[in-house]
């Protein structure tokens, strides 16, 4: 489970190759630069779709690659690497993964082969608080002749604008407690272009496409709806676990294209005339750093592989997954800044740009103190 294939590891440096060639760092640079609300370069997007990787998870006869989740794995750490702003996590992780585990028959037909093709994306829209609470659901959906009307609003949904189709998370009855809400909840496909439906991008730290979503009167046919009852409260979480698996995915090569660029940096840094990466105090807390990283990986990629086959054990490794990528990521991002000393305060070296989407990682899909709870509700704690 903690070793990569043939198939995966070819996937992994054919991942490298392209988006060090095609998006570095710079390229999220230019991008912000730009103030594009999206935060995408759809010509790469394109590139991306023809490489099969919108499709990763989606059977061939949809469209898809289906090279599996431990494959997306490896693409979606490389994408840390390099910072890439693109909706390949939300739409194609996420939402992929929601449309597949509960969507009817029909809903697969329409979405799933444009989903692969990257025609186009998708996003979930599920928080309605500042810090992740998927227990709390105050959108209501209410019965209407042949279908549903939705009022409310949803913070902080990853890679909304632009967006072609929201999956909404709302409560069947509004009558219940907040904290009850969710569990008769429904999921909703939204089309962008819906009347009532409204996205407002958010201004986020990393850069990055987030909106705030409102759904003020949103009238949908009863065909909207995926699913009913408990199979999709099931399929949510285990999507909303794909996402937190696939997030410490590319956390983790966030984490180590920032440790590798420290240590390049400590090694050619100089003071009192020998490289500051001789001095025993930094080569202590770059090999701890080190240990980390690798301990990091091992969680990784035995979430990933769950996911693939055995089910039954991802809750327990999302968590686990998510909570020590949470803590090594701020501790990697913290250190890197301090070991490049002032010119790593500045936003004329990149690895500050590796902080900021640290911080906003940590905290989308739950942060570290989230998952250290559930974990231990898991295990019976």
């Amino acid at each position: 489970m903690l070793i990569l294939d043939d198939t995966q590891t070819l996937l992994k440096t054919s991942a490298a190759d392209f988006l060090a060639a095609r998006s570095p760092v710079k390229a999220l640079r230019a991008l912000r630069d730009a103030g594009a609300p999206e935060g995408l370069d759809h010509a790469l997007w394109q590139e991306m779709a023809g490489l099969g990787w919108p499709g990763a998870l989606i059977p061939e006869d949809s469209g898809g690659s289906a090279i599996g989740y431990k494959g997306m794995g490896q693409i979606l750490e490389e994408t840390g690497r390099v910072l890439l702003a693109s909706p390949l996590l939300s739409s194609s992780v996420v939402a992929t993964s929601l449309l597949l585990e509960a969507g009817s028959t029909t809903q697969k037909e329409i979405w799933l082969p444009r989903l692969a093709r990257g025609e186009v994306r998708a996003a979930l829209a599920l928080d309605e608080q500042p810090r992740h609470a998927p227990d709390v659901c105050q959108t209501h959906a209410t019965p209407q002749g042949h279908g549903y009307v939705l009022h409310g609003a949803k913070c902080f949904v990853p890679d909304a604008v632009g967006a072609d189709l929201l999956l909404v998370v709302a409560s069947l009855s509004p009558d219940r407690k907040v904290e009850e809400a969710v569990a008769e909840a429904g999921i909703f496909l939204v089309p962008a272009n819906t009347p009532g439906l409204d996205c407002t991008s958010l201004r986020m730290v990393d850069s990055r496409n987030a909106a705030r979503v409102e759904l003020g009167g949103v009238e949908l046919p009863d065909s909207a709806r995926l699913g009913e009852g408990s199979p999709v409260r099931q399929a949510l979480s285990f999507a909303l676990d794909a996402g937190r698996i696939g997030l410490a995915a590319e956390m983790l090569g966030n984490a180590q294209e920032a440790f590798d660029r420290t240590l390049r940096y400590l090694k050619l840094r100089e003071q009192f005339g020998v490289a500051i990466g001789s001095f025993q105090a930094l080569k202590h807390r770059a090999a701890s750093l080190y240990c980390e990283l690798e301990l990091t990986r091992s969680a990784v990629l035995a979430a990933l592989g769950a996911l693939d086959c055995a089910r039954d054990e991802v809750p327990a490794l999302a968590s686990l997954a998510k909570a020590k990528a949470c803590e090594v990521i701020e501790l990697m991002s913290n250190e890197a800044i301090q070991m490049h000393g002032g010119i790593g305060m500045t936003d004329a070296e990149e690895i500050g740009f590796f902080l900021k989407r640290a911080r906003v990682a940590q905290q989308l899909y739950g942060d570290a103190s989230f998952h250290r709870a559930r974990y231990a509700t898991l295990m019976g704690y």
